[in-house]
């Protein structure tokens, strides 16, 4: 059927609208995709360049600076220096043999150090840079950048490294670091994404460990862009990270220092306590150790020296070891029996020699025997026999009770390693550790420290504070963290009567100051640094009825480790009581003569902040005195911690 004209006019109108929607549709997408493909190939092309080339950003962390320790003075004991050392990478090296070789006819390395990185190059990918050799001099790595051209690969950087000025002085405190090993790792419950970071060194031993949460600080992080494999194209930013807080220790570096240098030569423990605040003044062990060995990397060699030397060098053994404390026990023992009414100080107990308990015979040290003594006259002159009765009067409850009152058989909070809890037993422990019935004569040997007592000379520098000043000091390591006073050591009264302390005073200062003394020959001759204390000697031998019927072998006819322990405890001044030392020289004979001249040495130092005049001694050592006070001065200059400007 043929179709009108109006027919055909409004079919024209309806396709010129279809098409027009259409062609503005397609106009529409076209221009989008014009638009979109404008976008990507000009504005987004760097970033679409990087996904064509299979590169990412990854966001890498920065170990921070960690944070200093200083001494008492504000002087560095832990710092960070600047470290330039020279890396290599090995797949721009071409033979990594040939230019190690060049290497090392420009820049010292040791065989061993170079060898250890060869094995890290070999364990790594081969764009990773690996250190070949650090603490490199500026000289060094001016060689280095000269010679760049013919040592491909070979790279000289700056870092920062742990160092320690005051070196084997301050080893068993301060303690050292070293990379995250496995072992770390697998102590650690919340573990710090820092320590993923190749090498990133921690905390050790010493404060160093004790203290890593506050040193340690918190990462940075850098955006870098690597490709397919992990190989760093470009740094494209970066945010530094938090450094660790400075951490400031009750120390004086001085006084330990010349504390090591007056040890040297023996296998020693001493503890300086500071009687207001509790603050550790020194705590030193003999022999010592350097740290900085460590930080660089120890050699075999020098782990082999350290590690079997029979004096034991890594031991800290004024916190750490723990040794029967001999008669520096008796105070505690007296106490115990004043405090419970079992004895007087005006009673008299007679020595013969010995006692017989239970059909065996025990010992005073002075085969003859003291005759009748009383409280002072026993702590003045050390008399086994007293102690044997009034610890049997008293009974070892109350004796350990107050031994624990007093800081003994107590582990005592400190930011060290190992710090011993000691051991004061009663009649439950030995039931418990050891099944057995508590019996007299274990009561007899613990009251003169022998038998199962066990003292580390830092509990022993506590309990000789407490009692020189009647309070419940606590020892104190940290001062202050970011400059944030930590909590005082200085205690509370601890509720001891202060009339038998005065008398536990009085025969202490006797001890030294009166001519039937044990420690006379150790005294403190002016009148105003007079020192009281207490000698100690500690068998780590039985001796035979035999042999007591022969003659006893003496300490010096004997092998040195079968020899006994001397002990020596001590305050001062006797009438303002400022410190208190406690040490023991092991297998070194008697307290009198091996202990006690060292602790008043020491004492004579921190009461005077630096060297004495030699008239604080008696005149018969005076010439010995100044001789030792020479070589002393030249070990401890302060050149030789590089404090020139301190």
């Amino acid at each position: 059927m043929k179709r009108n004209a109006r027919d055909n006019e409004d079919s024209a109108r309806r396709i010129s609208r279809r098409a027009l929607v259409i062609g503005a549709a397609q106009l529409g997408v076209v221009g989008a995709l014009g638009f979109r493909m404008q976008s990507m190939q000009i504005e987004q092309a760097d970033q679409f360049r990087l996904l064509a080339e299979e590169n990412r950003i990854n966001i890498r962390l920065l170990p921070p600076a960690r944070g200093l320790i200083f001494d008492l003075n504000g002087l560095p004991i832990a710092a960070n220096e600047q470290n330039y050392r020279v890396v290599m990478v090995r797949e721009d090296a071409g033979d990594v043999g040939e230019v190690l070789e060049r290497l090392t006819k420009i820049v010292q390395i040791d065989p061993e150090n170079l060898a250890r990185a060869m094995e890290e190059m070999m364990r790594r990918s081969p764009f990773v840079p690996v250190t070949i050799a650090d603490r490199l001099t500026w000289d060094d790595v001016a060689r280095v950048n000269i010679n760049a051209p013919a040592l491909p690969g070979i790279t000289a950087e700056v870092g920062l490294s742990r160092a320690y000025p005051w070196g084997a002085d301050l080893g068993h405190v301060v303690g050292y670091v070293g990379p995250v090993s496995d072992y770390d790792l697998s102590r650690i419950d919340n573990q710090d994404p820092l320590l993923q970071i190749p090498k990133f060194q921690i905390g050790k031993t010493g404060a160093e460990n004790k203290l890593e949460h506050e040193l340690r600080g918190s990462a940075g992080t850098k955006r870098i862009e690597v490709n397919a494999i992990g190989r760093v194209m470009r740094e494209l930013d970066r945010k530094e990270g938090t450094s660790g807080a400075d951490v400031q220790l009750t120390i004086d570096a001085r006084l330990q220092s010349y504390v090591q240098a007056r040890l040297e030569g023996e296998s020693a423990g001493a503890v300086v306590i500071d009687l207001e605040n509790g603050d550790l003044r020194a705590v030193a062990s003999a022999p010592t150790f350097d740290p900085n060995l460590f930080v660089r990397g120890i050699s075999t060699k020098n782990w082999r020296d350290l590690n079997e030397n029979i004096y034991r060098p890594l031991a800290a053994k004024a916190v750490q070891g723990t040794y029967p404390p001999g008669s520096t026990f008796k105070m505690v023992t007296a106490l115990a029996a004043l405090e419970d009414g079992k004895v007087t100080a005006e009673e008299t107990i007679h020595c013969k020699g010995w006692v017989e308990v239970y059909g065996t015979r025990v010992h005073c040290w002075k085969r003859a025997g003291h005759g009748n003594i009383n409280l002072h006259e026993s702590l003045k002159q050390s008399c086994d026999c007293y102690y044997y009765e009034i610890g049997q009067r008293v009974g070892i409850d109350k004796i350990a009770e107050m031994a624990r009152k007093l800081g003994l058989g107590v582990r005592h909070d400190l930011p060290l390693s190992a710090v011993a809890e000691g051991l004061t037993p009663d009649k439950a422990w030995k039931k418990d550790v050891r099944g057995e019935d508590w019996r007299i004569g274990d009561t007899v040997n613990a009251s003169i420290g022998q038998g199962y007592v066990l003292s580390s000379p830092l509990q022993l520098a506590v309990m000789t504070a407490r009692i020189a000043t009647g309070r419940e000091i606590t020892p104190r390591l940290v001062r202050a963290i970011d400059g944030v006073e930590q909590p005082s050591g200085r205690g509370e009264n601890q509720g001891i009567n202060e009339n038998n302390l005065r008398r536990i005073r009085e025969s202490m200062s006797d001890v030294i100051n009166s001519s039937r003394g044990t420690a006379y020959g150790s005294r403190i001759t002016e009148v105003a640094m007079k020192m009281a204390g207490k000698t100690g000697t500690s068998q780590v031998r039985r001796i035979t009825a035999e042999e007591r019927a022969k003659g006893v072998t003496s300490n010096a006819d004997l092998p040195w480790e079968r020899r006994d322990h001397a002990l020596f405890v001590s305050f001062a001044p006797v009438d303002n009581p400022r410190f208190a030392v406690a040490m023991i020289v092991e297998h070194g004979g008697g307290g009198s003569a091996a202990a006690a001249p060292i602790a008043r040495d020491i004492m004579l130092q921190a009461l005077y902040e630096g060297e004495p005049p030699l008239s604080a001694y008696p005149s018969n050592v005076r010439g010995k005195i100044q001789e030792q006070q020479r070589k002393i001065r030249e070990r401890i200059s302060p050149g030789s911690h590089g404090l020139e400007r301190a």
